[in-house]
């Protein structure tokens, strides 16, 4: 069973000089945990406790529980039989099926998506790139990953299919940690040509090549899951815990 930790050294305690409106509370507790939780500042079963978060930012337990029930339905957080809550663990043993059906909806999704995106929908996808490139200029992983995120679901919602789109976001949320790891892999700075890689698979939407939507968007999935299978290696081999 997890022990009551202290907050590691690197999380910065946060003041609210004035009590913030009902429900902000626990809104900015929320994003300021799931920064830190994707960041990896808090780690796979690093505790969350109420007491601690509540000295943290300044409140009361109250909305601290709505944010982390919220990180909970995330599947950013877990709650252990007695009720104790940590960042979830990641799953390192489904990591194989997790990329292959990943990979595999990356593909149809851009299949569908080259059939029936619209002007609108086209410039939405490159209003999404526009900034990607600009948290990738800025080394912003946060923003680089939530952006990303929002990128390849627009691409789900385009191609029409709300099963297609359901697991999407399904995959794209359990594993939005792995995205974490892959930026890890590449030492945290993007190498330009996987950043283009979205600007290919927007051009092939918008000329309605499905033949050539499918093979970015299987390329695109195949590099982001070698990376991260060669981070996973190189943790395993130094007993970096996971999962």
């Amino acid at each position: 069973m997890p022990k009551k930790t202290a907050m590691p050294e690197n999380v910065t305690p946060e003041i609210e000089e004035t009590p913030a409106p009902r429900g902000q509370g626990a809104s900015r507790v929320y994003e300021s945990l799931k920064t830190d939780i994707l960041s990896m500042v808090l780690p796979p079963g690093e505790p969350l406790d109420e007491t601690s978060l509540s000295a943290r930012f300044s409140l009361s337990r109250t909305p601290i529980r709505e944010a982390l029930q919220k990180l909970v339905a995330d599947g950013l957080a877990a709650t252990l039989p007695n009720r104790t809550t940590i960042v979830s663990m990641i799953d390192i043993a489904g990591l194989p099926d997790h990329l292959d059906a990943l990979c595999l909806m990356h593909r149809i999704t851009a299949r569908l998506a080259a059939e029936r995106a619209t002007r609108p929908q086209i410039q939405g996808l490159l209003d999404h790139q526009n900034s990607f490139v600009e948290a990738v200029r800025s080394d912003d992983i946060p923003g680089m990953i939530a952006i990303n995120h929002d990128f390849h679901l627009a691409i789900a919602d385009i191609a029409g299919n709300r099963y297609y789109r359901d697991l999407m976001a399904r995959l794209l949320n359990d594993g939005i940690r792995l995205q974490r790891l892959y930026y890890r892999a590449l030492g945290d700075r993007l190498p330009q040509e996987y950043v283009d890689e979205h600007d290919q698979l927007i051009d092939a939407l918008n000329a309605r090549d499905a033949d050539k939507a499918d093979r970015i968007a299987r390329q695109h999935a195949q590099q982001v899951a070698d990376q991260i299978r060669r981070f996973v290696a190189i943790a395993e081999a130094d007993q970096i815990i996971l999962g």
